[in-house]
């Protein structure tokens, strides 16, 4: 049987590794472009496929009430070599799904190093890809080489946005004073692998909480290029310092928040604020500091980090950084099934389309896949339902805002997966199964629980139209 012509992926993230994986699994030869280890990023210290350079997080794993937890599902159960990794090798992080990232990466790059269909190829694509290329999907990321970035741009017609993300720093485990911090998640939710006992917890009281506000204000911050200096930062992924800057209790109110947590220490005196760090690799040797990301410099960064209780010695295995991220204006840019308007043979897929999340990320590589297969064997492939987390996201991106054409490409902006940008329910929910009225939290409760139940049983309908065309 003659194969039919090779889809070729440029970029080894998330994106990149999960659209190979939807293409090579639907029996079409794929090359996947990864240009490092020959040309390394800003942030990534490895050649490893879908290395994870921020977080170790892919955040809340309920499939019930949360939007990233149903979209993690509705992935598994796609076929997505992305979760299969991640639920593989997870390590303990309370209601989240988290990673040790050396393993996880391990795994991504085994599987499609083993598969018969798919070719690794080590080089980078600077600029265009050569125009025998009838189908490529383009995976870069937020740091694709400046090279691809400008040719992107000319074929565009407009220039692509930018934002900043950030990296938090990660601390070893032996060097936290456990006589003043303690494990907890909040409110003792277990998640998949923990405990509901997950985080290490630093207590702070009110002169402390506010001599770390003065201190990252007036601390030294690494200095912008030319080039950044009037780019915004993305509000999901802000640096402490940052938050700070917006009000003394901003911080208080945000990653700092004192909820749902006791100090086992002291269990009469309730903490101000509570400085959280996550478990970052499987052996638990190694914290991260949760909403710590920065631009303060190194120095900077120890000497205050080490006034936190607690953290006093802290041995840092890194501090913080922030890099420069750039995405397409897909809503003008891109047609529905990801394609680049001007030019056709390109398809873009994760971040680089103007979704936010390692998650989201791999969740549009999977949909570039899919449709590239698709397209190369000639089948038909409707779009995901706007009611699943797939179709959501698909439709944020490629014509969900609506303010786009009236007021210019930086009305635009990265999301995450939210249940905000699902269709509403025909019919909300207002009593439970005994018949009494739903109120309040309840009753958010049950509709996010309405529109996740929605959602798998729409992405059922759809996955199984799918598998009937590819049997015929």
């Amino acid at each position: 049987m003659l194969l039919p012509a090779p889809v070729h992926v440029v970029g080894g993230g998330l994106a990149g590794c999960e659209a190979a994986w939807q293409i090579a699994s639907r029996g079409v030869p794929v090359i996947l472009h990864e240009m490092r280890p020959h040309q390394m990023t800003a942030a990534h210290k490895t050649d490893g496929l879908a290395e994870l350079v921020c977080s170790n997080s892919f955040r809340s794993d309920d499939a019930q009430t949360n939007a990233v937890g149903l979209l993690h599902e509705e992935m598994r159960r796609l076929g997505s070599l992305v979760m299969r990794a991640a639920d593989a090798h997870q390590v303990p992080a309370g209601a989240a799904l988290a990673v040790d990232r050396a393993e996880f990466s391990a795994a991504v790059t085994a599987a499609l190093q083993s598969h018969p269909r798919v070719t690794i190829d080590r080089s980078e694509v600077a600029g265009l890809p050569p125009e025998d290329w009838d189908k490529v999907i383009i995976a870069t990321g937020p740091l694709t080489s400046p090279s691809l970035a400008s040719a992107i741009r000319a074929a565009s017609g407009e220039d692509a946005l930018a934002f900043f993300d950030a990296l938090a720093p990660i601390v070893h485990r032996d060097s936290i004073d456990m006589a003043i911090a303690w494990f907890q998640s909040r409110y003792d939710k277990a998640g998949p692998g923990g405990s509901g006992a997950d985080y290490i917890n630093c207590p702070l009281d009110r002169a402390q909480y506010d001599a770390l506000v003065a201190a990252l204000l007036s601390a030294g911050k690494t200095t912008f290029h030319e080039w950044e200096k009037d780019t915004p930062y993305f509000d999901g992924c802000l640096p402490i310092e940052i938050m700070a800057e917006r009000g003394p209790l901003t911080l208080r109110h945000g990653p700092l928040k004192p909820v749902g947590l006791t100090n086992p220490h002291d269990p009469t005196v309730k903490p101000y604020a509570i400085v959280q760090l996550r478990q970052d690799n499987r052996l638990g040797t190694l914290f991260n500091m949760v909403g710590f990301q920065t631009k303060l410099k190194h120095g900077e960064q120890v000497r205050i980090f080490r006034t936190i209780p607690g953290l006093a010695n802290a041995e840092f295995a890194r501090l913080g950084g922030l890099h420069r991220n750039t995405f397409l204006n897909a809503p003008r840019l891109l047609d529905g099934r990801l394609r680049l308007r001007a030019m056709p043979r390109l398809r873009f897929a994760g971040q680089i389309t103007g979704c936010e999340g390692y998650v989201e990320s791999a969740a549009v590589g999977l949909m570039a896949g899919r449709f590239a297969a698709a397209g190369r064997l000639g089948e038909p492939l409707a779009l995901p339902p706007p009611t699943t987390a797939h179709g959501a996201l698909l439709n944020h991106i490629t014509g969900g805002h609506v303010d786009t054409i009236d007021h210019g490409p930086r009305s635009f902006q990265p999301m995450n997966i939210n249940f905000g940008l699902f269709p509403p329910l025909a019919r909300v929910p207002s009593r439970d199964v005994d018949g009494k009225r739903l109120r309040g939290s309840a009753k958010s409760t049950a509709k996010k629980q309405a529109l996740s139940a929605r959602a798998l049983a729409d992405l059922a309908v759809w996955a199984g139209a799918q598998s009937r065309v590819a049997a015929e």
